[in-house]
């Protein structure tokens, strides 16, 4: 999976990369679910998004607010998803697994997304993310 973790003294700063801007926005779905989970076996439960933002930052954000959302009411964790972005519009289906404690364990509890340092930018043929997930 294309992400690291990035130094940060209160959260959890991440970096996440794809080939395409879709890619970045299932990446970041993922990773965020990786973060919080053990990774998923199996793919049993799909989910439907579909937002429309100002602006690409603000598209990311309210996604991976949603996904997280999605993931604490539904007891979701997403293994995968399939984005599509047509200027300020974006449809998802995230798919993933029930939440099950034994098999993914628990780590760090996200609480949001911090529009403070999200940012999106392209490195060389990669489109980039950094965001500050709020623990």
């Amino acid at each position: 999976m294309p992400y690291e973790e990035l130094p940060h003294t209160a959260d959890i700063r991440v970096r996440v990369w794809a080939g395409s801007m879709e890619g970045l926005f299932a990446e970041a779905a993922v990773a965020m679910n990786r973060i919080m989970y053990a990774p998923c076996q199996g793919e049993g439960v799909s989910e439907s998004v579909s937002l429309n933002a100002e602006d690409i930052e603000a598209l990311l954000h309210d996604f991976l607010s949603e996904v997280l959302f999605l993931s604490e009411v539904r007891g979701v964790v997403f293994c995968s998803a399939e984005v599509r972005i047509e200027g300020g519009s974006l449809n998802a289906i995230l798919r993933g697994e029930p939440f099950d404690r034994r098999r993914h364990g628990c780590g760090p509890e996200i609480k949001g997304i911090s529009y403070y340092g999200l940012r999106i930018y392209k490195r060389d043929e990669d489109y980039v993310m950094e965001a500050i997930f709020d623990i």
